[in-house]
C-alpha cells in the first residue's frame, strides 16, 4: 500500500479501518441506498474514523465490501494518477473545511484509473461528495465509482467541482495542480467550443461570461501542456481523449 504519496492533510484524517456489516449505520445505509451494476459505493465517516458501508468493490475491483478501507481505495489508484488525485482530494478537503453553509451540496469529480486486486487495471468515473454535515462541520462524505469498460484514459486528468461556490471550489482545486497534466470540467468546455472553430468572443458569448475568462481558461493550457498553438492544443487534446 503506498501511503507516501498521499496528501498530507488527507493522511491524516483517513484509517484503514473496513465497514463492521454488524452495525446499526451499515444495516441502514444497506437498507436505503440503492445499488447498480458496476457501481461501487463507500460512505466513510469521519466521527467513527472508519468506512460505515461500503458496496459493489468485488464486482469492479475485487476486494470484499467488508475489507475495503479508505486508505485501500486511495491507495490502489495506479502511480499515474496517483498524486495527482491525492493532491486533488487535499485541496478539496482543505476547501471544504473552510465552508459552514450547504456542505451537502460540494461534491467533485475525477476520472482515475485503480488497480483491481487481480492486478489489472480499471478505468473508473469516481464522484465524491459530502453525505452529512452538521453545525458546520462535515461528519460523512460518500464516494460513487463507476466502471465503464469504454472510458479511454490519457495522460491528462480530467476533474470536475461542484456546489454554490463553485468557482471558489474549482479555483481551489486548481492551485499548484498545473506540475500535472490534468483539466478541468470548465477549461475542457470551452476548449470543446475551440476545437469547434468558435473565436474566443463567441465561446464567451455561448457559456455566458467574458472574452477575458474564456481566455484564462485556455491561455495557460498552453504552457500547462507544452505546446504553441491552439491547434496544437486542439490536436493535443484529441491524442489524449480530452476531446
Amino acid at each position: 500500500m503506498d501511503i507516501e504519496n498521499i496528501g498530507s492533510y488527507s493522511k491524516s484524517l483517513l484509517t484503514n479501518v473496513p465497514v463492521d456489516q454488524n452495525h446499526a449505520i451499515y444495516k441502514h445505509y444497506n437498507a436505503t441506498l440503492p445499488s447498480f451494476p458496476n457501481q461501487a459505493v463507500y460512505i466513510y465517516s469521519f466521527k467513527e474514523n472508519r468506512m460505515v458501508y461500503a458496496e459493489g468493490w468485488e464486482e469492479i475491483l475485487g476486494y470484499r465490501d467488508d475489507e475495503i478501507t479508505m486508505l485501500t481505495i486511495v491507495t490502489i489508484t495506479t502511480p499515474k494518477f496517483l498524486r495527482f488525485s491525492a493532491e486533488l482530494n487535499d485541496k478539496a478537503m482543505m476547501f471544504l473545511k473552510s465552508i459552514t453553509e450547504d456542505l451537502e451540496e460540494y461534491s467533485f469529480t475525477l476520472e482515475l484509473e485503480k488497480i483491481h486486486k487481480d492486478g489489472t487495471i480499471v478505468p473508473l468515473f469516481s464522484r465524491v461528495g459530502i453525505h452529512k454535515a452538521k453545525d458546520g462541520q462535515i461528519e460523512e462524505i460518500i464516494g460513487y465509482s463507476e466502471l465503464i469498460k469504454t472510458l479511454r484514459l490519457g495522460n491528462v486528468m480530467q476533474y470536475a467541482a461542484y456546489g454554490p461556490k463553485v468557482n471558489e471550489f474549482e479555483e481551489a482545486l486548481n492551485k499548484e495542480l498545473f506540475q500535472h497534466y490534468a483539466i478541468s470540467r470548465k477549461e475542457r468546455e470551452a476548449l470543446v467550443l475551440a476545437a469547434k472553430g468558435f473565436a474566443f468572443k463567441e465561446i464567451a458569448e455561448e457559456l455566458g461570461v467574458s472574452q477575458s475568462a474564456i481566455e484564462k481558461r485556455i491561455i495557460p493550457l498552453y504552457k500547462r501542456f507544452n505546446v504553441k498553438s491552439l491547434p496544437h492544443l486542439i490536436g493535443f487534446a484529441y491524442q489524449n481523449n480530452i476531446l
